[in-house]
């Protein structure tokens, strides 16, 4: 079982960008060392929420300052780039790591950003398919064309061209049945970010290996990216994860507005309705206490122990093989964050690398029964 670390480096008052941008660089500089698989880089631009707008020019730093681990992202959203560019840019780092990246994609659901970047949100999916399209084809191809509704290219070709095969390590993370059917199709991995109870995350899978499957493609195990409190006692770390979760909840709704139920009338994120109505209650601090209760619930949260039983309960549910873990939450304060990385690292990291739970092959997911209608979402 491979398990990485993800920086998100969120924002905070009365310190600068550069202060936050610090120290969770220097929580990446931990990762191989400590033993870790993999380090990811998320994507976001303009609010301060997860501070990262280059995550292959940021991974090309780690490229440097490593050997071993694999560099991801979670995720490049493709809408927000020239598909040239994001080839080119994969290419260049699967050179300079050796083969040891990885790559999540996604269509993005910030209206803000959109905006930004000056891109109608309502064309997210057709220009996500259409650049997932130009970059699988720039990195398997010795030269390609392209006419497409948003991109034409004339023959071209990538250069330097790749050393490894990158397209054949892709994901996707996908919110709407849509889109996994999308990213399914082409034949890409799913990268959950947790945000439903388990059970529900692995009839998102056990639905998205049936959708692969019938695309032609063999279904891989998830990559799931999920937040982790890891502490002495299950009272310091159920404290920890409420605080620090609970100011991540403020965080994501500043960032994607999710409460004004605005994307409900975007095409293309219909299914974002519901999630709307959740993030509109959030006012009422009862309600609000209900669901950062139920999102501590599917993160990974308690003592080294607790960490791991958990950890094989969401392995058993989703035929996880790849655990991405945010240590450094909602603003959590670097020594608390560094704590928890190395806490995990001591007591929980050489059980995930030893024990038979995690070392074999994962099943594939036969279809789980769904608890309720009822569930949470924070992205990354």
């Amino acid at each position: 079982m491979q398990v990485g670390i993800a920086l998100n480096m969120l924002s905070q008052p009365g310190r600068t960008d550069a202060a936050v941008l610090g120290e969770h660089m220097a929580l990446g500089d931990l990762a191989e060392p400590l033993g870790f698989d993999s380090l990811f880089a998320l994507e976001h631009h303009f609010t301060g929420y997860a501070m990262c707008p280059a995550p292959l020019q940021f991974l090309a730093y780690y490229a440097g300052r490593t050997k071993r681990i694999h560099l991801g992202t979670s995720v490049v959203v493709l809408p927000w780039h020239d598909p040239i560019r994001v080839a080119e840019q994969i290419a260049l780092l699967d050179i300079m790591c050796g083969g040891r990246c990885l790559f999540g994609f996604g269509r993005g659901a910030a209206r803000t950003e959109y905006e930004g970047f000056r891109i109608p949100m309502e064309e997210a999916r057709p220009r996500f398919k259409e650049v997932l399209e130009i970059v699988q084809l720039g990195l398997t191809q010795p030269s390609f064309e392209y006419d497409g509704e948003y991109y034409k290219i004339p023959r071209t070709s990538i250069r330097p061209a790749p050393i490894s095969h990158p397209e054949r390590r892709f994901y996707g993370s996908a919110n709407s049945p849509e889109s996994a059917r999308l990213i399914a199709s082409s034949g890409l991995g799913l990268l959950i970010v947790m945000h439903n109870e388990w059970p529900k995350a692995a009839h998102e899978v056990y639905d998205f290996q049936q959708m692969a499957m019938a695309a032609g493609h063999a279904p891989r195990p998830p990559v799931i990216l999920s937040n982790i409190a890891c502490a002495e006692t299950r009272a310091d770390a159920d404290e920890q994860a409420k605080t620090w979760l609970g100011k991540k909840w403020d965080s994501v709704d500043n960032h994607y507005r999710f409460s004004d139920g605005g994307l409900s009338s975007v095409k293309g994120y219909e299914a974002y309705g519901k999630i709307g109505r959740t993030y509109a209650k959030m006012a009422d601090q009862t309600h609000r206490q209900k669901m950062t209760d139920t999102y501590v619930k599917i993160q990974i949260v308690g003592t080294p122990d607790d960490c791991i039983e958990q950890i094989a309960e969401l392995r058993g549910l989703t035929g996880l093989d790849h655990l991405v873990c945010e240590f450094g939450f909602g603003g959590l304060p670097h020594h608390l964050a560094e704590s928890n990385m190395r806490r995990f690292a001591d007591k929980v990291l050489p059980v995930l690398k030893s024990d038979r739970r995690f070392t074999g092959k994962p099943d594939i997911v036969t279809a789980p029964p769904i608890l309720s209608d009822e569930g949470v979402f924070v992205p990354a």
